[in-house]
């Protein structure tokens, strides 16, 4: 894999960070106070993704290269579903919760695409555990989202 590929291939992943980020955040400002644990849930899966952008950074600038600082296009479309989905809603949990694990599943098809790749042992080493924490916020939101399902929408 040339340092360009990998370069790429980092800052991809670092858009989708962004992506998670930014929709996290957005998913906390339209949570409801019937599930106060959820707004802290969000943000504190939004301070993860801040810390896997930096440390995918990091990786990109060991590389000679400037880290991105972007998101993808399908993540800010898929923001802009998220409010347009939480506004008709009445900031419903539920909608918040499909959306963001919406956008897990957008994180967990880029890490898979990314570990398809030919990546240097210790660049894959820490894109593997990043990925091992996007599958965890994936089941972790698919959860609470089948527990706001159970208590308010059956």
């Amino acid at each position: 894999m040339t340092q360009n590929e990998i370069v790429d291939t980092l800052n991809d992943l670092i858009k989708v960070c962004n992506d998670g980020v930014e929709g996290f955040q957005a998913g906390a400002e339209h949570s409801t106070v019937d599930m106060p644990r959820l707004k802290m849930f969000l943000m504190d899966r939004r301070q993860e993704c801040v810390a896997a952008a930096e440390a995918l950074s990091a990786l990109v600038r060991e590389q000679g290269a400037t880290p991105t600082t972007s998101t993808t296009a399908s993540g800010s479309l898929h923001r802009g579903w998220l409010n347009i989905k939480t506004t008709l809603a009445g900031n419903d949990n539920l909608a918040v919760l499909e959306e963001c694990e919406r956008g897990e599943d957008a994180a967990k098809a880029a890490y898979r695409k990314a570990l398809a790749k030919d990546l240097p042992a210790p660049i894959r080493a820490i894109v593997e555990l990043q990925f091992q924490g996007v599958l965890r916020n994936h089941d972790l939101v698919k959860d609470l989202r089948d527990e706001e399902k159970r208590l308010h929408h059956a």
